[in-house]
């Protein structure tokens, strides 16, 4: 387990919550066009669908709130003359609509006021709805359609005719054209609307500054022959590609438009399934979302220290097709929905799968809902095409919270960054400490701060243990204890064994003196020696035979550990503790003595028992 950390997320947990089947958009007819796009698009109000008609292309459009079982004849919007390949919402206007067809038509459409697909009306009555725009300049087939994110009613096509064309719809003209000089795979503009990134057949990722009408940065893409997808990260200045390795693995890659020979890290290898992913990108969680084709799988990823780190997967056993990402504007605050998906299954019915944080408090959470953009342009279309740059304002997701609509935040608030806490001006303690502003905390994961080091950790410990240590000065000067203090006895220095010759002078001589402390005064007085109480004419003698050295060393280390250990601790005056010495010596000599003696027994025994052995082999 060493090495391993948790990093941490407010995401970390995030888990995809599916619909029940009759809570789904049921009974649909979904395109079966083998081009490559979403099929389908989704904004807080309402659905667009590629619709598999007859007679021509139609698409039809389901309000988010009429849930179940569609009716069999519902009222389409129809108008192309061939098949309905892509079609995209107006990021400021709910209700407008445009898609992309294989006639070449780029067609505007205007959802009506209290559209149902229940009406009042018998089923032969019911009345499809025209185009109120229509923008022809393609020859071949328009695959792709995309508004511009911050200029109001600009929008882009991308034909088969190998060119991106950028229209103004007030004027109802294309005055820009992008010469691609392929099959445009995906395009997705940056937050401010001045570039647009493309991924094509050639295998190129190209950046194009669209009024300049000309790429800026153009580099060698995914290396698969399967298309690539690419979008824009928002307000940063990096793009995330999924596309497919020359063995058809599925890769992840981000990139950075200012060092873009190579992606951030490599690519980074996800699986061998064959479907492509489709990559979608959530500004205020700061996560990057991938859908596959063929696959029932979502994974999500959090953008975090220039990388992309993995979250969870949601899985499911009914495959997409085509999948919808609604607007951060769109989601449920009240149950800490983040994200929410639309995915076709079976080519019959729409599943929503709501992406939500598990949190118990019931108030709105502003740590993951930040301001997000809400329905107002930050310039208009003449703006735009004379060079103008900018971002839209950003609304609070706390109004939307509390039901109070769409209001605007300041400019200096959009920003998910914690801001600088103002001076305070100089008042009384009570009344600082309550006017003390509040530090937002951003959305963004916290980074770790680096773990201490070896000196540090240390010094804390040391810090500790003189916090918690026994203060041993102030004892010392406690004299006022009513417990008296017991002196330690003065171990003696370790002698050799005492020869069966040596006499009461020899020892006497050979032992330390030991110092008396007069506990009065605490001064010391020259020791009365032990050998002065013994009597003159007594000598010490063993009756045990000379043993070699190592057994004399023995004997001594083992004589000098007894006398250290058995030293005899007395608080009395010095004659008593003289008296005690002296007997402790005699009962020390004794006991040296039984010890030889039976070792002298036991080394006869042996040598007798060698003898009788050696005898007793003899004979034989």
């Amino acid at each position: 387990m060493a090495g391993r950390f948790v990093r941490s997320s407010k995401y970390r947990h995030v888990f995809g919550r599916p619909t029940r089947k009759e809570q789904c958009y049921d009974n649909l007819r979904i395109s079966r066009n083998a081009w490559d796009s979403n099929l389908v698009k989704a904004n807080p109000e309402y659905i667009s669908v590629n619709w598999e008609a007859s007679g021509g292309g139609a698409l039809a459009v389901i309000p988010v709130e009429e849930r179940g079982r569609v009716p069999e004849r519902i009222p389409l919007f129809r108008g192309h003359t061939a098949v309905v390949l892509d079609t995209d919402w107006n990021p400021f206007n709910d209700s407008l609509l445009a898609s992309g067809s294989d006639d070449g038509k780029v067609f505007l459409w205007r959802v009506p006021d209290d559209f149902t697909l229940h009406p009042d009306v018998k089923p032969d009555e019911i009345e499809d709805v025209a185009p109120v725009g229509k923008l022809s300049g393609h020859p071949k087939k328009v695959g792709h359609v995309l508004f511009n994110p911050a200029a109001e009613n600009v929008i882009a096509s991308a034909s088969g005719d190998f060119t991106v064309k950028m229209w103004d719809i007030e004027a109802g003209s294309s005055k820009l054209s992008l010469k691609v000089g392929d099959v445009i795979q995906s395009m997705s503009w940056s937050a401010n609307g001045s570039l647009l990134v493309t991924t094509s057949r050639d295998k190129k990722l190209r950046i194009w500054d669209a009024r300049q009408e000309r790429p800026v940065v153009e580099t060698a893409g995914h290396a698969g022959a399967k298309n690539s997808r690419a979008v824009w990260m928002g307000e940063h200045d990096r793009i995330a590609t999924t596309g497919f390795s020359r063995m058809s693995d599925r890769q992840l890659a981000l990139w950075d438009i200012k060092a873009y020979r190579e992606p951030v890290g490599g690519y980074q290898m996800l699986d061998s399934i064959s479907g492509v992913c489709v990559p979608f990108w959530d500004d205020g969680t700061q996560c990057l979302y991938l859908a596959g084709k063929g696959d029932g799988n979502i994974r999500y990823y959090e953008y975090e220290n220039d990388s992309f780190q993995y979250l969870s997967e949601y899985k499911s056993a009914d495959p997409q097709r085509g999948i919808a990402f609604v607007p951060k504007r769109g989601v449920n605050t009240h149950e800490n929905e983040v994200m929410r998906a639309y995915k076709t299954v079976n080519d019959t019915y729409i599943e929503p799968v709501s992406f939500i944080v598990p949190r118990r408090a019931e108030a709105f959470q502003d740590d993951i809902y930040p301001p997000t953009v809400g329905l107002k342009p930050a310039m208009s279309a003449k703006e735009w095409f004379e060079g103008a740059e900018g971002l839209p304002p950003k609304v609070s997701m706390e109004s939307l919270f509390e039901g109070q609509g769409l209001k605007e935040v300041p400019a200096e608030e959009t920003k998910p960054v914690s801001k600088p806490a103002p001076k305070a001006e100089p008042t009384p303690a009570a009344t600082q400490k309550q006017e003390e502003p509040t530090v937002v905390e951003p959305p963004v994961a916290a980074t770790q701060a680096p773990a201490a080091s070896m000196k540090d950790q240390g010094a804390s410990m040391s810090s500790m243990v003189d916090k918690f240590g026994d203060n041993e000065a102030a004892e010392e000067e406690d004299d006022d204890s009513s417990f008296e203090e017991v002196q330690r006895p003065v171990q003696r220095e370790a002698t050799k064994p005492v020869p069966a010759d040596v006499t009461k002078e020899s020892v006497s001589a050979s032992t330390p003196a030991t110092p008396k402390v007069d506990e009065a005064t605490g001064l010391k007085s020259t020791p009365t020696r032990p050998d002065d109480d013994l009597d003159s004419g007594s000598t010490l003698k063993s009756t045990a035979p000379k043993l070699d050295d190592e057994t004399d060393s023995g004997m001594a280390r083992s004589t000098a550990s007894k006398m250290n250990d058995e030293a005899p601790a007395s608080t009395a005056e010095t004659a008593p503790q003289s008296d005690a010495s002296i007997s402790s010596l005699e009962r020390e000599t004794r006991n040296m003595k039984t010890i030889m003696a039976q070792q002298t027994r036991q080394i006869a025994s042996l040598q007798q028992s060698v003898e009788t052995l050696v005898t007793a082999l003899k004979e034989r």
